[in-house]
């Protein structure tokens, strides 16, 4: 126990980071989008993938790593109800995001292929809506997973 405190602060800052690099991923991403310059979208959607690999994946790691740790720490049951639906939406979440980390990619590529058109094409925005609409889901299924962690409606021993 005596790491307990520091793993859970660890645990804490990762779900603030993935959670605010999330926010801060589709608010630029959608205003670049809504800008229609295909070079504002070009540049948008490089930092978008850049921020991905920086913050996102590796508090993706570190929320895995410490919420097992912590789980096994307080003894809580890798059976219970709560742990069921955490993990649902983890892995709901990772359902949504590995095809919007794709998307990126293609998004990226049509923005510099913009570039030379000096306008942005149907397919990327046609693209961009299907990564819009995985990543509202994906959000609202974090913050029901922050629901869960604070009030821990359900048995979890």
């Amino acid at each position: 126990m005596e790491y307990y405190l520091l793993i859970k602060l660890i645990h804490i800052l990762a779900a603030v980071v993935l959670t605010g690099t999330g926010a801060g991923i589709a608010f630029f991403m959608f205003m670049a989008n809504r800008s229609n310059n295909p070079q504002a979208i070009y540049i948008t959607a490089k930092h978008v993938i850049l921020a991905d690999w920086i913050f996102t994946t590796p508090a993706v790691i570190t929320q895995i790593i410490t919420g097992v740790y912590l789980m096994n720490i307080l003894g809580y049951s890798f059976s219970a109800l709560w742990f069921y639906c955490v993990a649902g939406l983890f892995v709901f979440i990772g359902i949504c995001w590995l095809p919007v980390l794709h998307i990126q990619y293609k998004l990226r590529e049509l923005a510099k292929n913009s570039l030379d058109l000096n306008q942005v094409t149907p397919e990327f925005k046609s693209l961009m809506r299907t990564w819009t609409l995985l990543g509202i889901p994906a959000f609202i299924a974090i913050l029901a997973i922050f629901w869960l962690m604070v009030f821990k409606p359900f048995p979890v021993a």
